[in-house]
Order: C-alpha cells, then structure tokens, then sequence
C-alpha cells in the first residue's frame, strides 16, 4: 500500500463539476492499494499519514521552521483520495502496467474500510469519490511532498 502525502492550504474533490469534499490546511493523500493489501496495511498507513512530521514547528523557539509537526498536532484536514495508478510497474517500457493494482471491487471495500478507521483516529477526513473521474484542486504548501509505503 502507498500514499503520495501532499502538504496543502486547500484541497478539493469534484465529480461531474459537483464538490464532493474539501479540506483548508492539511494532507492531500493519494491512496494506492496493491493485490497483497489488507486492513491492517490501510490502519498503519494511516496512522503514519496521520502522524509524519511535515508542517513546521511556529511556536518551540528551539525548532522553529523544522518540520517537527503532523497533520493531527496542527489540527489540519486530512483528504484521501483513491489512486491505483500508484501502484503501476513502471520499470519496463512506455507505458504504465497496473497488475499490481488491486481489483477494483476489492479496493474499494478496503478503501472504505481504510477512510473509516481515518475518521476514528482524526476529526477532520474528507475523501473523493472512488472510482470517479476526479478533479482534484490543491493548493501546495512547498511544496512538499512524500511517498509513503507500508
């Protein structure tokens, strides 16, 4: 399972020109769910999006502007958004090999289950709409971004 984390002022979900979510300061997070994945690979994703350190410390005098703070010290919004395509094999030729990907049926009931075990470890969780065609907004802040994998 990965996670592509984005350090945002905004970010927002649309489906067919609707707002489907949307978050102000906080972590963009494109989810990718491979074949071998499970539900306790989607809770430690999680908890380790919910707590990387990547907003800078404003208040300790000693670590000002180190990146000493998580989305959930901050009270930021957190916006998960499903992406198979970050678990394409892109090693060999031109063009993108999802296999490793999980079937979507399957992916989408660990997604679900995934952005439920968010909500009951943070307060602020939005998410897209799985399988849609996505229009996604973000603001970066950075930018910084990380790849995340459990």
């Amino acid at each position: 399972m990965k996670a592509l984390i984005q350090r945002v002022h905004m970010a927002s979900v649309s489906v067919d020109g609707q707002m489907v979510d949307e978050i102000q300061t906080g972590v963009l997070a494109y989810i990718g769910i491979g074949r071998d994945d499970d539900f306790d690979k989607a809770c430690r994703l999680v908890d380790k999006i919910l707590t990387y350190r990547i907003f800078e410390n404003v208040t300790d005098a000693d670590k000002l502007g180190k990146l000493d703070k998580s989305v959930v010290d901050i009270d930021g919004g957190l916006l998960l958004v499903s992406q198979f395509t970050l678990m394409a094999k892109t090693d060999k030729g031109r063009r993108p090999d999802f296999a490793p990907a999980m079937p979507p049926d399957d992916a989408k009931v660990l997604f679900d289950d995934l952005v439920g075990y968010a909500k009951t470890r943070h307060h602020q969780v939005a998410t897209g709409q799985f399988g849609a065609d996505m229009q996604v907004v973000a603001h970066n802040d950075g930018p910084i971004n990380f790849i995340l994998e459990v």
